[in-house]
């Protein structure tokens, strides 16, 4: 069969290293799609929206450190699918957007569906690129493809007689790009900072690994510095005897709080702290005014290896940690927070990825974690809403050897439910904890913090998920899902211990 353009996009993707794409495609994409299932090497998942799509494919790629492709239909479904975009960009995720245009020819006529998808995909992409020819696209696939080589999101907009006009040549490899490395001559600054009163270490990367954690504490120990993750985390290796990392608080209180001795703070792979919003009264930046900000390693660099210098220079040696146990909730109690984070330390097996959207509930999920045995935990960086259940979607994808624990509030579940279906027909090993507290609580907490009062009665309405009490345990089954509701700590442990020796998704209705 003669190659055509679509041919040669998939080709240059699988010579370098991208095998699955999580696709939502229309017509326009119809050539592209015959190729992703012809080309050998590539993996295809179905996505009912697009923003499942583009949420699994950065879970996916949070995990193995390589990009997933997409496959999005035209500017709407390329639309659809941008608040996950967002999130990924902020999390430096490497992901590849493969979007269907109109045929070259095709687009003076304005149709329905047209629209300025280059200037769509320049708000949420490190790299876009618009091929012309067939003869372009190996080219311009291979470059975008460098550009986020350290991450970042690339998308490639393909006309339609672009992808079905036959192309000669063969795959483009591309050349990645270097990762940004420590800067030297900041290295005796940030000793001396890390060694003086108030010293600070903030640590940011795409990846935390258990050994970052290990130096972080061995230099802390070293020098009486406070270290800190940044308040989201894109992946951080955690548990199994890893040094806990505590992060930054997400409310701007708590977090200034917890940074109001800091005189001088080393960044490593951090960026400097500001407040997820501008609360009235309140500070934007997070760091004590006056504090000396010390650059040592950008967004995106050898975090690991800056770490490696800063410990080898101050003598500091890594030693064991030693976990304690978490204790078990009384069974009988109502689930809240607290009961939530020991119910889900106790149960959490060798090996899981746990991806937390739980918002007002998970203030002691994390530290009581920290406890359990070796996993990974994914975050939301970029803040955008129904992140959780498509990243455990392409979490599992990614490694379906390891169980997926997604714990996500009913109203950011309701963002993205479709990808309970992907999860059912890919029969990817997911549980999803759905907390029900029938509301948008943040926002009820939100309202008088930054000064608009109290929730009135014609407001409170929008802050609300009762009347009708939405039934998870229903929606779930209706994509295929096996489901239950519980409301007591012990029949909460007892759901989990069930999900955790079992395989394939589960979904549990937490009512709080």
């Amino acid at each position: 069969m003669e190659q055509n353009g679509a041919d040669l996009v998939v080709r240059t993707l699988v010579e370098n290293g991208v095998r699955m794409c999580f696709a939502n495609p229309g017509t326009t994409e119809m050539h592209m799609l015959a190729a992703l299932g012809r080309t050998e090497g590539m993996a295809l998942s179905l996505c009912l929206f697009e923003g499942v799509a583009t949420g699994a494919a950065d879970g996916y790629a949070r995990m193995t450190g390589t990009p997933a492709a997409v496959l999005l239909h035209l500017g709407p479904g390329f639309a659809n699918g941008m608040a996950n975009l967002h999130n990924a960009r902020k999390a430096e995720t490497p992901l590849f957007n493969i979007v269907g245009e109109h045929a070259t020819y095709h687009l003076a006529y304005d149709a329905p569906l047209s629209a300025d998808i280059e200037g769509m995909a320049a708000t949420v992409s490190a790299a876009v690129a618009t091929p012309q020819t067939p003869g372009e696209v190996a080219g311009a696939t291979a470059h975008l493809l460098s550009q986020v080589s350290t991450g970042g999101v690339a998308t490639l907009i393909v006309p339609n007689d672009v992808a079905w006009l036959p192309a000669e040549g063969a795959p483009v490899t591309a050349l990645p790009k270097a990762r940004p490395t420590h800067e030297e001559a900041m290295v005796a600054d940030a000793l001396a900072a890390l060694s003086a009163p108030g010293g600070a270490l903030v640590i940011g990367a795409p990846c935390i690994t258990r050994r970052m954690a290990e130096l972080a504490d061995a230099i802390a120990r070293k020098t009486g510095a406070k270290v800190l993750a940044e308040a989201a985390v894109a992946r951080m290796q955690r548990g199994g005897c890893t040094p806990p990392l505590a992060r930054i608080p997400f409310h701007v209180d708590p977090a200034t709080e917890a940074l109001k001795e800091v005189r001088a703070a080393v960044l490593c792979g951090a960026r400097e702290p500001v407040a997820f919003f501008a609360y009235p009264g309140r500070p934007s930046k997070l760091l004590p005014e006056g504090a000396a900000v010390l650059p040592l390693c950008a967004p995106g660099g050898e975090v690991e290896a800056a770490l490696e210098v800063l410990a080898a220079a101050l003598g500091a040696e890594v030693t064991p940690y030693t976990q304690s146990e978490v204790e078990a909730a009384d069974p009988e109690a109502a689930i809240d927070a607290e009961v939530l984070g020991r119910c889900v330390a106790r149960t959490l097996p060798t090996g899981a990825i746990v991806v937390d959207e739980a918002i007002t509930n998970g203030g002691h999920m994390f530290p009581m974690c920290a406890e359990a045995p070796s996993h990974d935990w994914i975050n939301n960086r970029g803040g955008s809403i129904g992140y959780s259940m498509p990243v455990a979607l392409g979490a599992s994808t990614a490694c379906p050897d390891r169980k997926v624990l997604c714990v996500t509030g009913d109203g950011s579940a309701f963002y993205t439910l479709q990808a309970l279906w992907s999860m059912a027909r890919d029969k990817r090993d997911v549980t999803v904890l759905v907390l029900a507290n029938r509301s948008y609580r943040i926002l009820a907490n939100e309202t008088s913090k930054i000064g608009a009062g109290a929730p009135i009665d014609e407001t409170q309405p929008l802050m609300s998920l009762e009347d009708p009490a939405p039934d998870w345990v229903k929606l779930a089954e209706g994509q295929g899902v096996v489901a239950e509701r519980v409301a007591t700590a012990g029949a909460l442990q007892a759901a989990l211990e069930a999900a955790m020796s079992s395989t394939g998704p589960r979904l549990i209705e937490v009512a709080m």
